[in-house]
């Protein structure tokens, strides 16, 4: 009963759009009897399907059925008729997923929506490209991207150039990066260093350390390196509370000529323990156009009755896009993605590059103790005017 009235509240929610149902499999068209002679038998309508893969159990399957019900909204919000969402269960794991992505291609899928995780994305992508069949994965792990596959999360090189832009509209020339060893961090890094070299910084400062050294070991080597001249604009990898904290408390007693501004990474707004700490008031994150999340998460309420998970608007905006590549209608055509096109998705602007990787839309904010973070920057898409 709790899902027929969401999906009466998303119908309501989407008007008109509604009038794009999805055709039921083995559905037959049903014409008026003939006036003369027999008639043929009739032809089944086949659906154009779009391949979803979630992880609708196992240890992250909390997350699978709000990413499915943003990818329905996507669907409705489309207008298209005939379009079918195949959802199949990964149960998180990479045999999971290489299983579904058989089975979905197996079913006609033109393209696949999905995985979440990096390891899930490898172990989908050798079979889709071996078929044909594009992937818009979940995942935020730049290097699955390319070769049919596009990286739709929010990347750590897309949060890198973003927050070096702000530096630099800062007239900031040097950029640190500070963090624990990981794929994380070494994104990180590289993003940094290409960016700086791409605008015309100086080579940043980058220190990388184990998880479990001391964070003020660390904030000396950053002192050490960083010299007389200093750094503008301090960006942390750390991804966890305790980490940020520290070694923003480091880094005030590490003997650097003047305090760096902080930044660090989008997930930090979202993390009480890091916003509602007074080492890191004023620390620059980038996050989504705000209008845009506000509008989807509003919508998505009203729709399923709960608040959705960050990750439903990456499924919202993959499905979007994958909806737009099999606008043709015919099921058996390959799918086209909208390379190069501004989309407009549920955390704002978006652009599928023909390289696998996604540009986006962000803004930066201002983490502020007690307070919800503060935009100080607004949203700037890539390659768009004035950016």
């Amino acid at each position: 009963m709790a899902r027929l009235r969401a999906t009466a509240a998303l119908l309501a929610l989407v008007g008109l759009g509604a009038c794009a149902p999805q055709v039921p499999r083995g559905t037959y068209a049903r014409p008026a009897a003939p006036l003369f002679g027999g008639m043929a038998a009739p032809m089944e309508v086949q659906p154009t399907r779009v391949a979803v893969l979630l992880p609708l159990s196992g240890p992250q399957g909390a997350l699978g059925q709000p990413m499915l019900n943003a990818a329905t909204m996507a669907l409705f919000d489309s207008g298209l008729r005939g379009v079918e969402l195949l959802p199949r269960d990964t149960a998180g794991s990479a045999g999971g997923a290489s299983e579904a992505v058989r089975g979905a291609i197996a079913e006609g899928a033109r393209v696949v929506v999905g995985p979440l995780t990096g390891p899930e994305t490898a172990a989908a992508a050798g079979q889709a490209r071996a078929a044909g069949v594009p992937v818009l994965a979940f995942t935020n792990d730049a290097d699955q991207g390319g070769n049919g596959v596009w990286v739709t999360g929010l990347t750590p090189g897309q949060q890198v150039r973003r927050l070096l832009a702000t530096a630099q509209s800062a007239g900031i020339r040097r950029v640190g990066l500070a963090g624990p060893d990981g794929p994380f961090m070494r994104q990180l890094s590289a993003a940094l260093r290409n960016a700086s070299q791409s605008a015309g910084m100086a080579a940043p400062v980058i220190v990388s350390y184990p998880s479990g050294a001391s964070r003020a070991q660390a904030a000396g080597q950053v002192a050490s390196q960083a010299g007389p001249e200093g750094i503008g604009l301090l960006i942390l990898g750390e991804t966890g509370a305790t980490g940020a904290r520290e070694m923003a408390a480091a880094l005030a007693g590490a003997g650097l000529p003047a305090p760096p501004r902080l930044g660090g990474p989008s997930l930090w707004a979202g993390e009480p323990a890091i916003a509602a700490d007074p080492a890191l008031g004023g620390a620059l994150v980038p996050g989504p156009d705000p209008a845009a999340r506000n509008g989807f998460e509003a919508r998505y309420q009203s729709a399923f009755g709960a608040r959705p998970p960050r990750l439903a608007a990456t499924a919202y905006d993959a499905t979007a896009a994958a909806l737009r590549g099999v606008r043709g209608g015919d099921p058996a055509a390959p799918a086209s993605l909208p390379l190069g096109e501004v989309l407009q998705g549920a955390e704002g602007a978006y652009r599928l590059l023909p390289g696998g990787q996604v540009q986006r839309a962000l803004a930066v904010y201002s983490l502020t103790p007690g307070a919800e973070p503060q935009m100080v920057e607004p949203p700037l898409l890539p390659g768009a005017a004035g950016s």
